[in-house]
């Protein structure tokens, strides 16, 4: 793990999350945190979350994500990969688990694709004290459409990238050196 070091450009307090060392902290101010000078102060979550707020990855990463069919998924998948054992290889473990959260959406938000057209999950509106929310939070589920083919044959391409993100020995690595890191932390 990198020694990490203060930039007078950043200038977000330190602020140690009590939450427990995994749990995503939806209450940190994204727009000022640069994750690559702060990575202590990122939290890897549960499945995808934060993976459209942790800068400065999702700017380097969201350009290349596209699951339309086959040939977008395979070059966008390459890409991620390559920009996922990029990150391992520079010791930059928040960067290689948000790259690993964008193959995993790749996967899921082709699924969605596949099973309803159009992507709509849901049905309705979500109520104003729902929003931000996820999930369907009171709204009926729309039924599921026959399989679109070309968007499960592209979900299938990022699930494998995906699934092998998750047990790549750099990452598994990294990933118990920066739950080590965190938890220290959170103790001191």
């Amino acid at each position: 793990m990198k020694e990490v070091k203060s930039s007078d450009a950043n200038k977000t307090p330190r602020r140690i999350s009590r939450v427990n060392s995994t749990s995503f902290d939806y209450s940190l101010d994204f727009k000022k945190i640069n994750f690559r000078e702060r990575p202590e102060l990122y939290r890897i979550g549960r499945g995808e979350q934060g993976v459209l707020l942790v800068e400065p990855y999702k700017s380097e990463i969201l350009p290349y994500w596209r699951f339309a069919d086959v040939e977008k998924a395979t070059i966008s998948s390459e890409k991620i990969w390559t920009l996922f054992e990029a990150y391992l290889n520079t010791e930059d473990f928040v960067g290689a688990d948000m790259a690993r959260k964008f193959l995993q959406m790749g996967f899921t938000r082709a699924r969605r694709y596949a099973n309803h057209k159009g992507g709509k999950k849901y049905d309705g509106a979500v109520p104003e004290d729902k929003k931000g929310l996820s999930g369907a939070h009171g709204r009926d589920e729309l039924p599921r459409q026959p399989e679109d083919p070309v968007k499960a044959a592209a979900a299938a391409i990022f699930k494998k990238k995906w699934d092998e993100a998750k047990v790549h020995p750099k990452y598994l690595q990294q990933k118990e050196q920066f739950l080590a890191l965190i938890k220290n932390q959170e103790q001191a």
